[in-house]
């Protein structure tokens, strides 16, 4: 289970870094907005893929769910490795998230049946932790790959011909980016199968409501697609965004109250709206959304900082969202073995306090920032981000039945995906307003840019080397500017989570008998109230 989210939180950290050399090896940059599909599709699919396979965990156990999207998710890898065309790697790329997106509640769903008490907390933590030092690995392994790695060189020493079907499927070196997931993926095929009966988890009887599944995924869908969409404008002869919003948004709408319906005739359901009446659970799932916000905003605007204010490039990136990563895996771990001395409420609390604490740091940020410093703060909102990530999985399940642990491991996974969805839509929104405005600042007229130059500099053409590495330094200072409202924004919604982060509550030893209750899969009205 550990190495199936790890794989999972590495595929969504790797390719990125390979994205350049992917669209320059089976595309051109002029079909960028086609190629993003290798990452936009991924997300989508790993999203809507977690609650159906929440489900499915609950219904079957979690060894047979697990195991079949190791499989997909490893085939998928060999295929979107060996793809010859751009097409066939984003069908590759969506059978990888596919399985991707459902090893991550499968896993969290085993971890919180096998693991009970005050055994449960630490267990979850593992599986937290190793998500993300899946995401923190995911960056050095991919520079390592194609900085190191050349199999063009090693086939021509071999004596095979460049032109050859088995040079194509090895060469270049970003196939290796998906194929390294391969031998890894086998062997957890193997493990898992070879763990037998004696790590499954109970079964119960029920069927999966495919339509009730449909309309959740429209729902999802949707509301990913119009969050992405806000900060977009309208391109030369292209539907306007806005119109697109909203016809999204209404589209989701109206599938989120057919849903509700449907559930409502339904004696097996997707999703139990009524778990939202639960305080604890409610509680997680919030605070999952906001703190959800917090890290796309720290892991995208520290990107953009590093790029577009210090210049930096891949080492400095490495650098900088490697201790993000890293310090958000220590946080998930260490929250495992703190809930139990502390209580819930009292980790998530303080792991808000260290997130909001590193936001305000990186809203101090600017051109002097130095990247050794970029990196402290972000590891110091990796570690509080890290601490709420245990409590509030172990505070969902706690809140339901043994029979949907997959359900409310879902819930509170695809909350903080869309809270990093509803980040990035405004990072991009407000993004490209201050651009668009600076940019008519600038070239409002022939002679606008003299004013944003020094007075020594103000004779010499605008292409002149000197006036550009001004205005660079000008656009530095405007974009720290831009990221200091941006992170302030962030900590201020982080804070908010504190609020139903209280309602996560102090989590008990759970007594012998009731243990066994909720093992089996049996409502215990006091193993629910004490969570």
């Amino acid at each position: 289970m550990g190495a199936g989210v790890f794989l999972a939180g590495l595929e969504l950290m790797v390719t990125a870094v390979a994205l350049p050399s992917i669209v320059a090896g089976l595309a051109s940059w002029s079909r960028l907005r086609e190629a993003s599909w290798i990452v936009n599709g991924y997300l989508l699919v790993y999203v809507v893929a977690m609650p159906v396979a929440g489900r499915l965990a609950d219904l079957w156990g979690t060894r047979r769910p697990l195991l079949g999207a190791l499989a997909v998710f490893t085939a998928g890898s060999a295929l979107a490795g060996a793809a010859p065309t751009l097409e066939l790697l984003i069908a590759a790329r969506l059978a990888q998230a596919a399985g991707a997106g459902a090893l991550v509640p499968i896993a969290t769903a085993a971890a919180a049946h096998l693991a009970t008490g005050n055994a449960r907390p630490r267990a979850l933590g593992v599986i937290g932790a190793l998500t993300f030092l899946g995401m923190a690995a995911g960056p050095f392994v991919g520079a390592a790959i194609l900085d190191a790695f050349h199999p063009t060189a090693a086939l021509g020493r071999l004596g095979i011909d460049a032109a050859s079907p088995l040079a194509g499927l090895l060469a270049p070196a970003w196939r290796w980016v998906f194929y390294v997931n391969v031998p890894i993926g086998v062997v957890a095929l193997v493990v898992a199968w070879a763990a037998g009966p004696g790590a499954d988890t109970p079964r119960r009887a029920g069927r999966v409501d495919v339509m009730g599944a449909a309309l959740a995924g429209v729902v999802l869908t949707s509301v990913l697609g119009a969050l992405t969409l806000l900060g977009s404008s309208a391109s030369a002869g292209g539907p306007d965004p806005l119109v697109i919003v909203a016809a999204l948004s209404l589209i989701a709408a109206t599938a989120a109250v057919l849903a509700r319906r449907r559930a409502r005739s339904q004696t097996d359901q997707f999703l139990d709206f009524g778990l939202f009446w639960r305080p604890a659970f409610a509680s997680a799932v919030l605070v999952s959304a906001l703190t959800g916000y917090g890290l796309a905003t720290a892991i995208v605007g520290a990107a953009v900082f590093v790029d577009r204010v210090l210049y930096g490039g891949p080492s400095e990136q490495r650098l900088t969202l490697g201790a993000l990563a890293a310090a958000t895996a220590a946080g998930a771990l260490l929250a495992g073995f703190a809930a139990r001395r502390l209580g819930l409420n009292a980790v998530t609390l303080i792991g808000l306090a260290f997130s909001v604490a590193g936001l305000a740091a990186m809203s101090r940020w600017s051109p002097a920032t130095t990247p050794v410093v970029a990196a402290a703060a972000l590891a110091v909102f990796g570690l509080g981000f890290g601490l709420t990530v245990t409590p509030r999985t172990t505070a969902a399940t706690d809140a339901v039945e043994a029979g949907s642990y997959g359900a409310a491991a879902s819930a509170v996974t695809v909350a903080r995906m869309a809270g990093m969805a509803v980040g990035l839509a405004v990072l991009a929104a407000y993004g490209s307003t201050t651009i668009d405005r600076l940019y008519e600042q600038v070239y409002a007229t022939p002679d606008a840019y003299k004013a944003y130059v020094p007075a020594t500099l103000r004779d010499r053409p605008l292409r002149d080397a000197q006036v550009v590495g001004a205005l660079e330094s000008w656009a530095a200072g405007e974009a720290a500017e831009i990221m200091t409202g941006v992170f302030l924004v962030a900590a201020l919604v982080t804070a908010a989570a504190a609020v139903p982060a209280i309602r996560l509550g102090r989590r008990r030893m759970l007594p012998s008998a009731k243990r066994e209750s909720a093992s089996s899969g049996e409502p215990n009205s006091d193993v629910i109230g004490s969570a």
